[in-house]
């Protein structure tokens, strides 16, 4: 019978490492594989978004975007319990590295083929779902709702960006530390569900969730007359990097806060 007792903070410090530690020894195949997917389920999780918020007009603001959270969720639920890769998550292992737990280079390398391999996923799915007409839904409304979205996260600056970046995988990792408490599939998600429902509400960048949805936004434009301005590639990489390294350190900042909070000599020892 699973325990139902909060967890001690220490070990589930430890267990998290741990975790980072098997992630960075994956062997190259398995990575990439892995990562790919977890590019396709954080999509999955964009799509789900993106019909919540299709013709969601006359619900109050706050609301629709709750549920835009909730709903999104899938992605992470599938990138934890179905097992894949994912960047965003995976930059708690600079966290070990700090403990000298893992070598900086193999944390690098692992970061940056994930990174890619999540990329590769995310724009596979943009793909598929566009050509499969998904844009037309409701009179087009998930083609609009797309575009909307977009536009909005092109609009920020450099700095406000980064900014969002840091919050959103700040949410995102203590998702993922979370579900790392649960001892059943049911706990795992209750864990990571209002984090994830947090961020995607208060609409923070996501770097992975952002290649998904700028890249579809992208392809759909070409077939959504109602778009208020063109997506470019030079918006999606204007987005992805300030988003990309607000990740990093929101990340980073989660992972050394409970690397110098407990016990670091007890954290080395389980190295």
């Amino acid at each position: 019978m699973p325990d139902a007792s909060m967890p001690q903070q220490d070990r589930l410090q430890e267990t998290v490492f741990a975790a980072c530690r098997d992630k960075a020894d994956l062997p190259l195949s398995k990575m990439i594989v892995l990562g790919v997917l977890a590019g396709v389920y954080i999509g999955l999780g964009g799509i789900f978004a993106t019909v919540a918020l299709a013709g969601a007009d006359a619900i109050p603001f706050g609301m629709a975007q709750v549920v835009a959270g909730l709903v999104f969720s899938l992605g992470l639920a599938l990138v934890l319990i179905a097992g894949a890769e994912l960047f965003t998550g995976n930059t708690l292992m600079i966290g070990p590295v700090v403990a000298r737990q893992i070598p900086a280079f193999k944390a690098i390398r692992a970061l940056s083929i994930v990174y890619i391999a999540n990329f590769l996923g995310a724009v596979l799915l943009a793909s598929i779902a566009a050509l499969s007409g998904l844009n037309e839904a409701g009179d087009g409304a998930i083609g609009r709702a797309a575009m909307e979205l977009a536009e909005t996260k092109t609009a920020k600056g450099f700095i406000a960006t980064a900014a969002s970046g840091v919050l959103a995988n700040l949410l995102v990792c203590l998702a993922v530390w979370l579900a790392y408490a649960g001892q059943t599939v049911t706990q795992k998600i209750l864990g990571l569900l209002l984090p994830v429902a947090a961020f995607v509400a208060a609409g923070f960048e996501h770097s992975i969730a952002n290649m998904y949805l700028l890249s579809y936004a992208f392809m759909t434009q070409f077939f959504t007359q109602e778009a208020s301005k063109v997506i470019s590639l030079c918006d999606i990489a204007a987005n992805l990097v300030p988003s990309t390294i607000g990740n990093v350190i929101g990340g980073a900042l989660l992972a050394i806060a409970y690397y110098t909070a407990y016990d670091k000599h007890q954290v080395q020892s389980s190295a």
